[in-house]
């Protein structure tokens, strides 16, 4: 097995890792806000308009379109 097999294969194990790593953060996630969607809506809420103030409201399609994706998120 050569040089460039064996990073290969350290690569193809770091992906995995960080697949697992991934999950494991995406159910965490999942369990924390199960039972606080309304609590998380509104910090979603508070966040996006926090961030168009301080943009002067430059962006405030895109940061509203952020924010639905993200509520979305909780539906899933």
């Amino acid at each position: 097995m050569g040089m460039l097999d064996d990073f290969k294969e350290k690569a193809e194990d770091l992906v995995e890792k960080a697949k697992d790593v991934g999950e494991d953060l995406v159910d965490k996630a999942k369990d924390l806000v199960d039972g606080r969607e309304e609590q998380v809506e509104a910090a979603i809420d508070k966040a996006a308009e926090i961030a168009d103030d301080k943009t002067g409201g430059a962006h405030t399609d895109k940061i509203d379109a952020a924010a639905e994706k993200a509520k979305d998120l909780l539906d899933d």
